[in-house]
């Protein structure tokens, strides 16, 4: 039997730059047994720098241009922690983070970007837009575009810098609006805009023809050039904005976009690591940091000491095989490698109009076979990230170190020092029922004992399963969430719960972290339901799992029960469905990031306020939806109640993407039996090839509420779930008597 490898070192990763990118794809392909890989960034994807001319200017769809994250950390074995870093402790080894608890490391990369540095008096508005973090400036751009496509009249736009970047960005931006401005039906004097360059030149650096080329097809495309001008002064009342120059000359705009100077967040000086004078990470040739080792960096955030670079994407991906290369050998002990960047690097800078010039001291030219040169490298680029190779089995241990033995029974528990420290660590926060709890963590016993209110029934439940995320403060959330449901479902008031938690083989520290952020994770629940949590049982094991003993209390007289329908109810159901696919297709690698973020959206959503609305709106059955899917719950709130039930499909609420997985055939493990329930349907052959007939057997983890309630209350109901935040709350059903119907369940 071959021994699993324990944790014994954590390599955070900040920042899914291009360089980070490559290194995962990297350690997916070679990973270090025994190293934890996370990667911290803001969101599940990130644009490629490469291509981002092409997308604004219409020649890109997103799903072309943008690296799936999800999708490489799950390649990489890596935890995908969707946050923003805010601030580093170095002593302590914790990346600190605006979200969640703090993350420690024992080797951190940081591969953030850059932002533009904006003149004094610019202040941030709905009219200026800067052009870094990029996902900002495309998110920005997304909405420009729906403006202008909306609404006729004159737009005038304004791009401050005149390097590689203004200049592309300005004829990419001008492409594409003009195109709108044609298909709408406008004028294209609609559209009036500025480049406002610094220096004398456009693309200083750079070739007198180039130079001169570009000021040219600017000029043919209408653009009005302003060089030799310096922005003194922003004014802006949030919908446009006025820049004033040291020339005289006076903008007012209804967009600024800035492509200027890059500047560096300033929460890394503030860590105490060497920053040089404009903010960015002083680094070694081999990516390390001159003032800290256990710290290195990568792409526009670094600055090279020995070998100052300007910032350009080039690097940034140049930089991701050595980074790679020297994380490992840190990681090993082994000596770290030189990076030796180039001194010229080629440029193709596409004119937006499917040519592009080609600049590198005095090679330089144009033409269009140039444009599909540079869109071949980019569309390979962007095939590293979708197209992953073989992966080394994560199970290797050092043939010359002695296989470590993990034991069974009570000898695989968690010690008693790591609960200890961890449970100190954990906020703790007086609750409703914390007078009841007489022995919980506070004062740990063999065993919580629990006062339970001579006017109250108490009512249990218990849920349990492995990690769906790879992320364990959102685990811990979600299984919180799922195994409360059961006593909202109930009509029940969360009191207190016991966790049962397997932990991945790792030395002490390593599983001290990832109970750390998977009980945090769940006490927020816990708390912001009211309830406490009041001790648990930790073991070992191969892989993460986790689930909640939940205790609730209820008036015996006003339990929601599944017995409770009644012929003319309405069935209401509080969120959408098609968790199983979606992570099944994850696990395939045939998502898209963003369903996966959706999905676990829903998945953090509390059932608690539903309940409560429920319950004030006269529902006198409830169940929630889980593991066996709408028809499994349904069905068994049908055949306790001694009903039927009609169910409109069209109505019947889905996650974004859900119908498109499982039109593909892709579905959980526990689809086939959940199948199983459908014969119960009456008139399933006729509606089997429905789009939506598949979700009814569909395994939910965190599922929405399913409730019954009269007729008369279902319109009040469904609006104040919508203002309580359940925005694809839906009335699936109606209830009608079995004689009258016939059959348990009826498709209409």
């Amino acid at each position: 039997m071959q021994t699993p490898q324990p944790i014994v070192k954590d390599m955070v990763l900040i920042g899914g730059g291009h360089s980070h990118a490559i290194v995962l794809r990297m350690w997916g392909m070679n990973p270090l047994p025994g190293v934890r890989l996370t990667l911290i960034t803001e969101a599940s994807d990130t644009p490629y720098t490469g291509m981002l001319p092409g997308y604004v200017a219409g020649f890109y769809r997103r799903e072309e241009c943008y690296i799936d994250l999800r999708s490489l950390a799950q390649f990489a074995h890596a935890q995908l922690y969707l946050d923003r870093a805010i601030g580093l402790d170095l002593e302590q080894n914790q990346v600190l983070c605006a979200n969640r608890p703090p993350v420690g490391f024992d080797l951190v990369s940081i591969d953030i970007g850059s932002t533009p540095a904006l003149p004094a008096l610019a202040v941030p508005s709905a009219s200026s837009i800067p052009a870094k973090p990029i996902r900002e400036l495309l998110e920005r751009w997304e909405q420009v575009v729906e403006r202008i496509t909306q609404h006729s009249q004159l737009y005038r736009l304004a791009i401050v810098g005149g390097g590689v970047g203004g200049v592309e960005l300005s004829l990419a931006i001008q492409h594409h609006l003009q195109h709108i401005l044609q298909s709408t039906g406008q004028p294209r004097s609609n559209l009036e805009m500025h480049l406002v360059q610094r220096d004398r030149v456009l693309l200083p650096g750079h070739h007198a023809w180039v130079q001169r080329r570009f000021q040219q097809i600017l000029a043919e495309r209408g653009v009005q050039v302003h060089v030799g001008t310096e922005v003194e002064q922003v004014k802006s009342d949030g919908d446009r904005s006025e820049i004033r120059c040291q020339s005289g000359l006076v903008l007012d705009c209804d967009y600024v976009f800035w492509v200027t100077q890059a500047a560096a967040t300033d929460w890394l000086g503030k860590a105490g690591l060497a920053v040089d004078d404009r903010g960015f990470i002083q680094v070694h040739q081999t990516l390390q940091s001159v003032s800290h080792p256990q710290v290195f960096a990568a792409g526009d955030i670094a600055a090279m000491v020995e070998q100052p670079r300007p910032k350009a994407g080039v690097f940034a991906v140049r930089q991701g095989k050595p980074l790679y290369q020297n994380l490992q050998n840190a990681l090993l002990g082994k000596p770290l490698q030189p990076y030796r960047p180039q001194k010229r690097y080629l440029n193709l800078i596409g004119t937006s109009d499917e040519s592009a010039i080609v600049s590198r001291g005095f090679l330089f030219g144009e033409s269009r076979w140039l444009w599909r040169w540079k869109d071949r490298i980019d569309r390979q680029f962007m095939a590293r990230f979708r197209d992953f190779p073989p992966m080394t089995s994560m199970n290797v241990t050092d043939a010359t170190a002695p296989a470590p033995m993990y034991c069974a029974g009570c000898g695989s528990k968690v010690s008693s020092s790591v609960l200890e420290r961890v449970l100190a660590r954990i906020p703790t926060q007086p609750n409703r029922t914390s007078a009841l709890i007489l022995i919980g963590l506070n004062a740990p016993d063999d065993a919580a004992v629990v006062q339970i209110p001579s006017d109250r029934v108490l009512v249990q439940t218990v849920d349990y399963f492995r990690t769906l995320t790879n992320d364990p403060f959102v685990f811990g959330q979600i299984s919180a969430n799922h195994a409360l449901s059961d006593i909202f479902a109930m009509g029940a008031t969360p009191h207190s719960a016991l966790a049962i938690v397997t932990l991945p083989y790792a030395l002490p520290a390593k599983t001290e972290e990832t109970l750390y952020q998977l009980l945090s994770g769940a006490v927020k629940v816990l708390h912001q339901a009211g309830a406490d949590l009041i001790g648990g049982h930790t073991t070992e094991g191969t892989e993460l799992a986790f689930g909640l003993s939940c205790n609730g209390l209820a008036v015996a007289d006003r339990l929601l029960r599944k017995s409770g329908m009644q012929p003319g109810q309405v069935l209401i159901l509080t969120k959408a469905l098609g968790t199983g696919t979606l992570f099944a297709a994850q696990m395939q690698h045939q998502t898209n990031p963003h369903w996966i973020d959706g999905a676990i959206g829903s998945m953090l959503q509390s059932n608690q306020a539903a309940a409560t609305c429920f319950l004030n709106h006269g529902a006198t059955a409830c169940t929630d939806i889980t593991g066996f899917g709408l028809i499994g719950h349904l069905l068994e709130m049908v055949n306790a109640s001694q009903v039927s039930v009609e169910i409109d499909l069209t109505t019947i609420p889905a996650l974004d993407g859900a119908l498109e997985t499982l039109q593909r055939g892709i579905f959980s493990s526990l689809h086939p039996a959940n199948h199983q329930a459908a014969r119960h349907i009456q008139n399933s052959a006729q509606f089997s090839h429905h789009p939506r007939y598949s979700l009814l057997c569909d395994p939910q983890t965190s599922g929405g509420l399913l409730a019954a309630l009269p007729l008369e209350q279902a319109n009040d109901c469904l609006a104040a779930l919508k203002a309580l935040g359940y925005d694809r709350s839906q009335p699936i059903a109606r209830v009608v008597s079995r004689e009258v119907d016939g059959g348990a369940i009826v498709l209409v």
